[in-house]
């Protein structure tokens, strides 16, 4: 492959990483047939941090990033410590576990509305859940590429870990009680489960309540990204008192 790594694929995480960190953009590569206002952006955002960038076949881009880099791939300076992860901004007290999500649309629309709502730090269970790929990237619009993601290889270890520090751990699940009615300020860890079983049972056991959302409609449940918007921002509203 002519790209080197790491790297950033599709519209979305590449247009934010030029507007908002472009001194981490080494270049940009463009598919050769990609016209429009999306690649007018993307150059003229190159011309304005002085980043180089060139066309691309299609064949090329897709050798490495699948269908998924809609046009777009760019080489982006490593992290020091070689970790490649973007230092985290969000709020440290609220933080999120992700387990058992296997469809990388339903995480990546999950990491969007974390970053939205200022979490600190997700942490996703290695195991059975989704790779944080080009398509979670691309679902996210660039998110994934702001949070502090880490992969975690024992869920109960770490909340185990986590009530240690001071945190107090809450699931969703359906059932359990409204958002408004948990108090969900200080030092808090909610919990996701994945779309067809929800959380582990090891992991329920390991929080301190459920929380559910009231359905008052036909259908029995929301889906992933929607649930957890609902729940994280009503932690957002109770923090901003």
């Amino acid at each position: 492959s002519p790209f080197p790594v790491p790297f950033l694929y599709g519209y979305h995480p590449v247009r934010e990483a030029l507007r908002h960190r472009p001194h981490e953009v080494v270049r940009v590569w463009i598919a050769l047939g990609r016209g429009g206002h999306r690649r007018r952006e993307i150059e003229d955002l190159c011309r304005r941090h002085r980043i180089a960038w060139a066309d691309s076949t299609e064949r090329d881009l897709a050798a490495i990033a699948g269908p998924a880099h809609n046009g777009l791939a760019a080489e982006i300076v490593e992290a020091k410590g070689g970790s490649g992860e973007t230092p985290a901004t969000g709020d440290s007290d609220l933080l999120v576990l992700v387990e058992d999500i296997q469809d990388p649309r339903n995480l990546g629309a999950l990491l969007r509305v974390c970053e939205g709502a200022g979490v600190g730090k997700v942490m996703i269970r290695d195991r059975g859940a989704a790779p944080v790929g080009a398509t979670v990237a691309k679902t996210s619009a660039g998110a994934s590429e702001w949070l502090d993601v880490e992969r975690i290889t024992n869920s109960a270890a770490t909340l185990e870990r986590l009530k240690k520090d001071g945190y107090w751990i809450y699931g969703a699940a359906a059932g359990g009680d409204a958002p408004w009615q948990v108090d969900l300020q200080g030092k808090v860890v909610l919990c996701f489960g994945g779309e067809e079983k929800g959380l582990r049972e090891l992991t329920r056991r390991h929080c301190d309540g459920l929380i559910g959302l009231p359905m008052r409609g036909n259908v029995e449940s929301l889906n992933l990204a929607t649930a957890a918007a609902a729940i994280l921002y009503d932690a957002v509203r109770q923090r901003l008192k």
